[in-house]
């Protein structure tokens, strides 16, 4: 609980960053290192609230209420401001296997369900959770752990958060893992869905080399469904677990959509960092934004990430539009009430970076595309729009309406849809002839894991559609479970 009345006493401090004007040099990660003294401070804010909603890990209203992991958080508060950081991380690591991930690029649904939250600033539960593991690694805690091998082997297909994270369990009681990936490094979205200014490769490759070393095998280059059939690993493993992710990217039906110059937002991230770790950009290998004017499309984490890169480029201009509303600046309790996570407008680092250089937030809100115009060499040079409001239609049922009169058309070298994802691609489904869910991925119930296909598993955004990492690994711990107990008759894996 910390200290009982720290609550009352000390002020929520978020950690400094570096500015806009010097972090947009570089691709480094943008955040400063904190004194211990300030970390234990804020780990004193964590009150005795009786019941600790920042560790429910539920849906209210389909979003995530609390950790999904199930983090142990006012336990390991109450370690760090007493000073007990080892014994803080062994509460840590209980829970989730990976910190080091989720302290960078979770949400915290942990802190929009805070207690303290509900009439103040909710405590620092993020930041306090990188905290712990970097003192961790710093200090040396960080073990590679081994167990008795059971003579078993498994398959799991994708190295993403829920692939790693069902590595990583099912390795430590006993099994051999081999795990599958076609790119050319493990890490799924970790490596090159995420711009290494907000997850450093070399965080991520820190914890690779250690479930390498604690047995875990890695198969690179390798496309199941093509380089190897997923019939061959049923055949030659106990189990598969299929982790492969939700990939199908959302594409824009609109006039100009197959022009030069657009491109799924995943295609720009993931060309810019395997460059970048290739080559530090030196080979040309990537769609550069420089001097080029910059439409995204989507007003989300990716979105955001692609204005951030876009900008680190030197690109001319830069804009997003979202077909919702502007979010509110506060919480709005009618409709979103604690401890529901928070509906508020949030200004995040691409955002920041953008205001800092043009004085002005780069999202336009409430606006719909209506077509891409090119030049007679098939290259973008305009996209077309109209403002849009939201109202019902004949059926009671809420759909854009245009706004007479509000046609606008931008210039755009660079059009980026940042629109999300459809589900998993087809290839391994259509293989095995896997069941589907409505929205198209793998069928599996949640806290079952399994499919209609014997001795295959799936978890992950594959099996849930997209979602968020702190998702996939608990996913992923929760399917190495139900593997464990399918091979063995139980686990201790929960």
């Amino acid at each position: 609980m910390g200290k009982a009345t720290g609550f009352l006493e000390y002020e929520r401090v978020n950690p400094e960053k570096r500015s806009p004007e010097k972090r947009i040099l570089d691709w480094n990660e943008i955040r400063l290192p904190q004194d211990e003294e300030a970390v234990r401070v804020q780990a004193a804010r964590c009150m005795n609230c009786g019941i600790p909603f920042c560790h429910g890990g539920v849906l209210l209203s389909g979003m995530a209420a609390g950790c999904p992991v199930k983090n142990l958080i006012p336990e390991w508060n109450d370690l760090v401001y007493k000073g007990q950081w080892k014994e803080a991380y062994k509460r840590l690591i209980r829970t989730n296997p990976f910190p080091e991930f989720t302290g960078r690029v979770c949400p915290a649904p942990c802190e929009g369900s805070c207690t303290e939250g509900y009439n103040m600033e909710s405590v620092t539960i993020h930041d306090l959770e990188y905290e712990i593991i970097e003192k961790a690694f710093s200090e040396g805690w960080v073990e590679i752990k081994k167990a008795e091998k059971t003579g078993k082997k498994v398959a799991v297909v994708g190295s993403g958060p829920s692939g790693l994270s069902a590595a990583y369990f099912l390795n430590l009681v006993g099994h051999e893992v081999t795990v599958y990936e076609r790119s050319d490094r493990a890490g799924g979205l970790l490596v090159y869905g995420i711009p290494n200014m907000k997850l450093d490769k070399g965080i991520l490759e820190r914890r690779l080399e250690l479930m390498k070393a604690a047995g875990i095998k890695f198969i690179l280059n390798t496309e199941v469904g093509k380089d190897v059939m997923a019939q061959e690993l049923i055949d030659k493993y106990d189990a598969v677990v299929l982790c492969g992710g939700a990939t199908k990217a959302r594409g824009l039906e609109v006039e100009g959509k197959d022009l030069k110059g657009v491109y799924f937002a995943v295609d720009f991230l993931k060309a810019n960092t395997k460059s970048l770790l290739d080559s530090k950009l030196e080979d040309g290998n990537y769609i550069s934004a420089k001097d080029k004017n910059v439409i995204i499309i989507g007003g989300g984490d990716t979105g955001t990430d692609c204005v951030a890169t876009s900008i680190r480029h030197g690109c001319g201009s830069v804009y997003q539009f979202e077909i919702m509303p502007e979010p509110p600046h506060e919480r709005v309790e009618k409709t979103n009430p604690w401890p529901e996570w928070p509906k508020k407008l949030k200004v995040d680092y691409g955002q920041e970076e953008a205001i800092s250089l043009t004085g002005k937030d780069p999202r336009n809100y409430l606006i719909s595309t209506k077509k891409i115009a090119g030049n007679d060499k098939g290259e973008v040079k305009e996209v077309h729009t109209v403002e849009i409001t939201w109202g019902k239609d004949s059926k009671g049922r809420f759909v854009p309406m245009e706004v007479p009169g509000s046609e606008k058309v931008w210039k755009a070298d660079i059009v980026l849809l940042a629109m999300g994802f459809l589900g998993p691609e087809d290839t391994i489904p259509n293989e095995l002839k896997l069941e589907r869910d409505m929205r198209s991925n793998i069928k599996a119930e949640y806290e079952v894991f399994e499919t209609n296909v014997e001795k295959v598993f799936t978890a992950g955004d594959m099996r849930r559609g997209q979602s968020l990492v702190v998702w996939a690994i608990q996913e992923g711990k929760l399917a190495a479970g139900e593997v464990d107990k399918y091979l063995t008759g139980k686990t201790v894996i929960k």
